[in-house]
């Protein structure tokens, strides 16, 4: 990913989890509470197999899109 693409998937990253802080269900693991900005970038790597600065620029606006699906779904 170019580095204007990276810087803004970043951006909209924290975003995210700004949105999604105090909003994920608790879990065992972490008793002190959900980090959301990791959640997100988990997520992303879960379903994109790389980490989001690895991820081809073609796929920019699918990552953009995965990250408004879990923000209407935190889980």
């Amino acid at each position: 990913m170019n580095k204007e693409n990276k810087s803004k998937l970043w951006k909209t990253i924290q975003e995210a989890g700004d949105y999604l802080a105090n909003k994920l269900p608790e879990h065992p693991n972490h008793p002190k509470g959900r980090n959301p900005y990791a959640h997100v970038a988990i997520c992303i790597k879960n379903k994109f197999g790389l980490s989001y600065k690895d991820i081809a620029d073609e796929e920019l606006q699918n990552v953009l899109n995965y990250i408004e699906f879990l923000k209407k779904n935190p889980n």
